[in-house]
Formats: C-alpha cells, structure tokens, sequence
C-alpha cells in the first residue's frame, strides 16, 4: 500500500479539522464581543467569558492540529516485512475470532479514518501511546495481543504487517 498516500491523506484531513477549529474560535470570539448589548453583557458577563473560552479552546486546537501536520512532513514510513518488529509507520491488520481490522501507526492523528489509494479498504490510525499502538509496538506477525477496548478486553492476533 501506497504510505505517502496515507501520511498526504492525513495530513490532508488534519489541515481541514484545524481550519474548522480556526472558523469556529473566530465565530466564537466574534459572540464574546459583539453577541451581546453592552447592558445584556453587564447583566450577564458569564456568556461572554464563556464564548472567549470557547474561542480560546478552538485556537489551541487548532494550532495542535497544525503542529501535527508540520510533525507529518518529516513523517517518511519505511517498509515492513513479517519478521520486522512493528514500528511507527507500519500498516498491521489484526483479527479476533469475529472480525478483522487495519491500522496505520502513525506520529499523530489517532482516530483518523483513511482509506486506501483508490478507496482501497478503510484504516484507522492510531499512535504509539494509544492502547493500540502500545500493544503492537515491537510485535511481528503471529502474535497475539490484548487490548482493552471500551473497558472490554480483546485478544488479536497480528496477521499482517507492512
């Protein structure tokens, strides 16, 4: 699978969630400072610091967000075999007896939903220090790891790496 397509896909959906974050820290400041008539903002000062907090939060996201997409331009993924410990940039399925599922080890953006070069299958990411990551970082195909999911434990087993 194409990885420079995944790190510009994420990259891609990190740059969108910050200018949504942006948009809407500006709406917000926007309220906090015009939304109201200086006596309504007098007789109720708490709108406006809580609009200003709200605007406050959305830059901070927002600029977290850029950051991670600075994080993926030096982000270069290497090749994996089965033999090769799993490592930051690696793609692993894993299956339970039920279902199967891919991830995409990445430096940021845990949680991302991506699919495939062409809409080639869906993968979810997931960091080194998600539950996840910590669970298959260092494993190679054939293993066996438990995850606790939604407080639930699961066991996988590795069946793929790339």
């Amino acid at each position: 699978m194409d990885k420079k397509f995944l790190v510009q896909q994420l990259a891609e959906r990190l740059r969108e969630a910050s200018h949504v974050a942006r948009k809407a820290s500006q709406a917000a400041a926007e309220v906090a400072r015009d939304g109201a008539t200086p006596a309504e903002k007098r007789e109720d000062a708490r709108t406006a610091l809580e609009f200003g907090g709200l605007a406050k939060g959305q830059k901070e996201r927002a600029d977290r967000m850029a950051a991670e997409v600075n994080t993926l331009t030096i982000f270069s993924p290497k090749k994996f075999s089965s033999q090769t410990p799993i490592a930051l940039g690696a793609i692993v399925e894993v299956e339970d007896e039920s279902l199967g599922r891919t991830f995409f080890l990445a430096p940021v953006g845990a949680g991302i939903e991506l699919t495939g070069p062409g809409g080639d299958g869906f993968l979810s990411v997931v960091t080194p220090i998600s539950p996840i990551g910590k669970a298959v970082l260092g494993r190679k195909v054939g293993d066996s790891v438990e995850v606790v999911i939604q407080n639930e434990p699961r066991e996988w087993t590795i069946t793929y790496v790339e």
